[in-house]
């Protein structure tokens, strides 16, 4: 609107508001709310945007209770200054009356504001001294001879909700946060008082300094949105996270937990913003930040945060605005980064804190707020609609790729879970080449493509695609392909003779993108047409997405998660003497993924395989196998002689390994993300057979008090085995060195202070009738059984975290078998180690072995 129609209904010579300048876009981000006594009390609630203040008449004012609808007509956009205003708006004057600064604060749209105004749909986040969270503002239908737009603004429910039956926060919190008067106590007529920058309060005090400079805004604004964040935690920022990843549906879920996002056309990647500094990530971890040029490299730099780590999706838009897979990778072969935007859609750490636990709403408000001001190659994916339906119609209706669902108050899991569903407008997704038929038309060039997919480490065959390919393409394909021809077809099970005839095979290394039509009987792709290569994952990671009949509609703590991954010989009998099967095994899992995934996912695994059960051949697997299922990732070990790593992403990692007889899983102290820095302490005590009962319980306990007495809180679980687990989560800062030194500290000095009950070294012999204080576990590349795993012994022990008032004196290290910890689970009336991921702690130095005496003395 500008100034235009406000200074038109002011005399400035008789009221005291300000006059305000010319419109200008300042970056801002405040709000203030005004109570103001006119013709009726109402309240005037107010956004900065582009250099004014959009203004709306709120007749009863704003409310707490989620889904309370409160009128605001808009009015003409005031002044910035006007946010400083309170006094009283002489007698004859437009809007006479009273007026105090009831609220003030700054504000974070989700989205695009400009456009949400434009809609009649303006999502956003209040950071004031009284009104705080989520807020809307949605436009109402024009009605006759009403010539004002009539908006509603609704509170949404989130933890600064309040019931109905709460107090008001209108009649609760009734004064001026600049005053501190209520409106009946301003003064009337020449009495009026404008408050501003610098202005003297009645008790002489300075009144705060209201105008915000674009730097000060965005200063306030992230300190009100990270530290303040709900689930954000203090700590170093990782050097990369697993991403989350979405299970695929037929429709996209329904109800109000639901938010809806675009389904990017692209490649996803992580950007990692340190100092100025940009690195960006491949969902494998790989570096790419030098394939996309310079442009969004500078963009993520200029961002208004010291760290962070943003989610996300590269892509290059077409003339319609929509993203083209094929476009992108004509842009990176040429070169050219004019049309590649990188679209943020979740925002995992920022200055000093990460946002992993915090609810996905309260992540993207802070990422809306951080990308406000960015330059153009960077955007935020906003929602597409409050309906799933309504969403893919809309997906549909511009030729989208699709539509991902996420669970609004779902914290980041990496992996493959519940909480993102996508569901897609056609048929399409990655399939090995496995080779090519030579074009007919042109010499050196591509005609069709002959495509698979990997199940339980074989390759099989799709069918070929034949479309898709322009001139350029079938040339560069051709060139890429052939110096990697191989003697023989490399499926499993050979296809079809019709299928094979003119194919020339190649090595299955390549990925191709492909838009299908569904499948024939025969398990064939039916009308598949080329998309381009992908590049930004390895081929046996390749397999085919089945959507799940449902989209799941309970919360995430559900018991049961569904996994897609395929099992074989699912009656296979792992366990003889309680009869545990492998489908078994799996069904499981699937009801303690909640528990065990934050100690499984994204960090270096070590397996004890049974294939054949319990009772067959058994061995330890720490590299990738041949036929290594590929929902398992494979991850360098930098630094220590190029050796590979395992870790899984998800559920459907999980049960790969128990389709690959995975009995037991042995995790790193660390993430595959930092290596070189342990997240927590391990405290092994394995009993000598004479040891007398009672006596480990009381080991656990020793530990935990020598652990207190540095300041290091800690955890107990039962191993599966013979013994206990004492367990203490740190900041990943020490490295491997020192974690070794202080357990090792811990262990002798306890073997000293009762050598009759402890011993600090793996003999057995010596150990008989005493404890041994295993500290070798904090050691890198030693690993320890994860809490929730089951153990390769006989009744299907489990290793079973358990609280400090558990410890019995006859409490067995097996104790807890499969069959008790789904009932454990579903009674207890808390998780026992619900603050293990809670804990800011960090390692504490070694003790010399005097200080240790004399400490054990006292």
């Amino acid at each position: 609107m500008g100034l235009q129609a406000y200074q038109a209904k002011r005399d400035f010579q008789r009221t005291r508001e300000p006059r305000g300048s010319a419109a200008a876009s300042t970056g801002g981000h405040s709000f203030v709310v005004q109570q103001h006594a006119a013709r009726r009390l109402h309240y005037d609630f107010r956004l900065e945007l582009d250099g004014v203040l959009k203004s709306w008449a709120v007749t009863r004012g704003p409310s707490l209770v989620p889904g309370e609808k409160r009128l605001a007509v808009e009015v003409e956009d005031h002044p910035i200054e006007y946010g400083d205003f309170e006094g009283t708006i002489a007698e004859g004057e437009y809007g006479a009356g009273a007026v105090i600064v009831w609220d003030r604060g700054v504000w974070t749209p989700l989205g695009d504001p400009r456009r949400g105004l434009a809609e009649g749909h303006l999502d956003f986040v209040l950071h004031g001294e009284k009104l705080k969270g989520r807020w809307a503002l949605v436009r109402m239908a024009p009605r006759r001879g009403v010539k004002r737009s009539l908006w509603l603004l609704i509170k949404a429910r989130d933890e600064e909700a309040r019931e109905a039956s709460d107090p008001d926060i209108l009649t609760e919190a009734p004064r001026s946060v600049v005053s501190g008067r209520e409106i009946g106590e301003v003064g009337q007529g020449n009495k009026a008082r404008r408050w501003r920058a610098g202005a003297a309060r009645n008790d002489g005090a300075a009144a705060p300094k209201r105008v915000l400079t674009q730097a000060a805004s965005r200063a306030a604004n992230a300190a009100a949105g990270y530290a303040a964040i709900p689930g954000a935690t203090k700590r170093p920022m990782p050097r990369f996270v697993a991403p989350c990843l979405a299970t695929l549906s037929r429709e996209p879920p329904e109800g109000e937990d639901w938010e809806h996002e675009v389904k990017f056309d692209g490649y996803r990647l992580q950007a990692r913003v340190e100092s100025g500094k940009v690195a960006l990530y491949t969902r494998g971890g790989l570096d790419w930040t030098a394939k996309f040029g310079p442009a969004v490299a500078r963009a993520l730099a200029a961002l208004p945060v010291a760290s962070a780590i943003v989610d996300g999706e590269m892509v290059a838009e077409g003339k319609n605005g929509v993203s083209d897979f094929a476009l992108l990778q004509q842009a990176l072969s040429e070169g050219r980064d004019e049309r590649l935007r990188y679209c943020a859609f979740d925002l995992l750490y920022a200055d000093g804190y990460d946002l992993r636990k915090a609810a996905l709403v309260d992540r993207r408000a802070a990422l809306a707020g951080l990308l406000a001001h960015a330059d153009a190659p960077l955007r935020f994916s906003s929602g597409l609609a409050e309906s799933g339906a309504a969403a893919l119609r809309i997906a549909l209706r511009k030729r989208l790729e699709g539509v991902v669902s996420k669970r609004k108050t779902s914290p980041y899991r990496s992996g493959r879970g519940a909480d993102w569903i996508k569901a897609k407008c056609r048929d399409r997704q990655e399939f090995v080449i496995a080779g090519y038929v030579p074009s007919s038309a042109a010499a050196r060039a591509i005609g069709a493509l002959a495509l698979g997919y990997y199940e339980d480490g074989a390759l099989v065959y799709a069918g070929r695609a034949g479309t898709g390919f322009s001139r350029e393409a079938a040339r560069a394909l051709y060139e890429r392909l052939a110096p990697t021809r191989i003697g023989k077809q490399p499926f499993a099970r050979a296809p079809a003779a019709a299928a094979m005839r003119g194919v020339v095979w190649i090595k299955p290394q390549f990925l191709a993108e492909i838009e299908f039509r569904g499948w024939t009987r025969a398990r064939l792709l039916r009308q598949a047409a080329f998309h381009g290569l992908r590049e930004d994952k390895p081929a046996a990671e390749v397999k085919l997405e089945r959507p799940v009949a449902d989209p799941p509609a309970a919360p995430a703590k559900a018991r049961g998660h569904a996994f897609t991954a395929t099992l074989t010989h699912p009656d296979r009998v792992f366990w003889p003497d309680v009869g545990l099967t492998k489908q078994g095994l799996a069904d499981y899992y699937a009801d303690v993924w909640t528990q065990i995934a934050p100690h499984i996912v994204a960090r270096p695994l070590a397996l004890l395989r049974c294939p054949d059960g319990v009772d067959g051949k058994r061995f330890f697997q720490k590299r990738a196998w041949r036929g290594r299922p590929d929902s398992v990732s494979v991850i360098a070990n930098q630094g220590a002689g190029g050796d590979s790593l395992l870790a899984v992403e998800g559920l459907d990692g999980l049960i790969a390994l128990v389709q690959a007889g995975a009995l037991e899983i042995h995790p790193w102290g660390a993430t595959v993300g930092d290596l070189d820095h342990p997240d927590r302490l391990i405290f092994d005590l394995d009993p000598g057979p004479r040891v007398a009962g009672g006596a480990l319980a009381d080991a656990a306990r020793e530990v935990r008090e020598r652990l207190a007495r540095d300041g290091v809180a800690s955890f107990v679980k039962t191993s599966g085995g013979k013994g206990l687990h004492v367990v203490a989560p740190l900041v990943p800062q020490a490295d491997w060195a020192a974690a070794h030194a202080y357990a090792k500290g811990v262990a002798e000095a306890m073997a000293n202070a009762r050598p009759d009950q402890y011993i600090a070294t793996a003999s057995k012999v010596a150990r008989d009738h005493r404890i041994f204080v295993d500290y070798l576990r904090n050691s890198r590349g030693a690993t320890a059984v994860a809490p929730y795993s089951t153990r390769a012994r006989a009744g299907a022990p489990v290793s079973t975290p358990v609280a400090w008032e558990e410890l019995r004196h006859d409490l067995r290290g097996d104790v807890f078998k499969v069959a008790d910890v789904r009932a454990r689970l579903s009674r207890l009336a808390a998780d026992p180690w619900a603050a293990f991921f809670k804990l800011e702690q960090s390692l504490p130095a070694a003790p010399t072995p005097s200080a240790r005496r004399k400490s054990d003395e006292a």
